[in-house]
């Protein structure tokens, strides 16, 4: 049986690649902030859980301590905020990429000794890292710093039989869509869940640094546009 880490696995796609996985008979091991919605989550799909915040490296390496060792890490953790760089304040901007990716490091640090030839990282990205998005400044230069990392850290740990990937969603169907004020093609969570799994079906031997996934736009394969909630809030008050 091998062992997943899955960071943010409370909610979002951290929850649904957990629930993917347990599905396919992995001992999955969740992390997150807040105990109440992750136990929730971990009873839900028969997972273990640590409390642990993903972005704090005095807390987070010792709460892995139990944990033996670690064949598949998903560091899915990551908020979707900020500003316009002319609005925006320094500690907003430090919140952002602490969230995205000095979380990066953080994880990495703690997981490594537990990992050995045959396990691999996946870090979940955005396109924001290759398409950055006005609005959303530090968001998309957190998402860039994390391919950075990952494609740098790839080449440090393969010598050790240590595989790393990344994959790389455009919109996706979770709660972090809410307040993005226009319609969008969207993927659901569970895509970016199969992508994750398949990637740890690959052997050790095949490099694949990444992949990206995109909402079908045009033709029978096309669903609806997703509307986020800002955008039906704002057409009920015209």
């Amino acid at each position: 049986m091998r062992t997943a880490l899955i960071t943010g696995g409370s909610g979002g796609i951290g929850k649904v690649c957990g629930r993917k996985l347990s599905e396919l008979g992995y001992d999955v091991v969740l992390t997150a902030r807040r105990e109440g919605p992750l136990r929730a989550t971990a009873d839900e799909i028969n997972a273990r859980f640590v409390v642990a915040d993903a972005s704090q490296p005095d807390s987070f390496g010792p709460a892995l301590e139990e944990i033996g060792t670690l064949d598949l890490v998903v560091h899915a953790a990551g908020v979707l905020d900020g500003t316009y760089a002319r609005k925006q304040t320094f500690e907003q901007w430090r919140n952002q990429l602490s969230a995205n990716l000095d979380s990066c490091f953080v994880v990495t640090s703690a997981a490594l000794p537990k990992m050995q030839a045959g396990s691999r990282f996946v870090f979940i990205s955005s396109s924001a890292a290759h398409e950055p998005m006005p609005g959303r400044t530090a968001y998309s230069a957190s998402k860039a710093g994390m391919n950075a990392f990952a494609r740098a850290l790839a080449l440090e740990v393969d010598r050790d039989g240590i595989n790393v990937h990344i994959v790389t969603p455009g919109p996706v169907e979770t709660e972090m869509l809410a307040d993005v004020p226009f319609e969008m093609y969207a993927i659901r969570s569970t895509d970016v869940a199969d992508a994750v799994a398949w990637l740890d079906t690959l052997d050790g031997s095949v490099d694949l640094p990444e992949i990206r996934l995109n909402a079908v736009t045009r033709g029978p394969s096309a669903r609806k546009p997703l509307v986020p909630l800002e955008v039906e809030r704002r057409r009920g008050q015209s």
